[in-house]
């Protein structure tokens, strides 16, 4: 797959978070690249997650959110696969940039899978 293809996926699955989530989502980057320096990695969050902001926590860098394209198409066995892996770990990291830890991220998605399979 090409870099514009897997950022047009990248996209779409933001584009796909929920109005109100998309709209809360300020002051991060999310950028692609080919591989981690992490073999197990398809995406990082990196930075001071939003429910710790306070007042006056303004001018600091942007997170950064990391899609890494080349372990989620090793993962993948078909496109519909590859468009949900992305979709899932944008909204994975998505989620670690609200402040939820990796166990809660990991209760809500199996919470999640559970709803989408009734």
């Amino acid at each position: 797959m090409t870099l514009s293809e897997f950022e047009k996926l990248v996209e779409e699955s933001l584009l796909a978070l929920p109005e109100h989530i998309r709209k809360k989502i300020d002051n991060v980057a999310i950028v692609i690249e080919k591989r981690p320096s992490q073999k197990s990695l398809i995406g990082l969050y990196q930075g001071v997650p939003k429910t710790t902001w306070g007042k006056g926590f303004g001018m600091h860098l942007p997170d950064k959110i990391t899609i890494f394209q080349e372990p989620i198409e090793k993962l993948a066995r078909s496109k519909k696969e590859l468009k949900e892996i992305v979709k899932d770990t944008v909204w994975h990291e998505v989620a670690h940039y609200f402040g939820f830890s990796e166990k809660k991220v990991r209760d809500l998605e199996a919470k999640w899978r559970k709803k989408i399979k009734k």
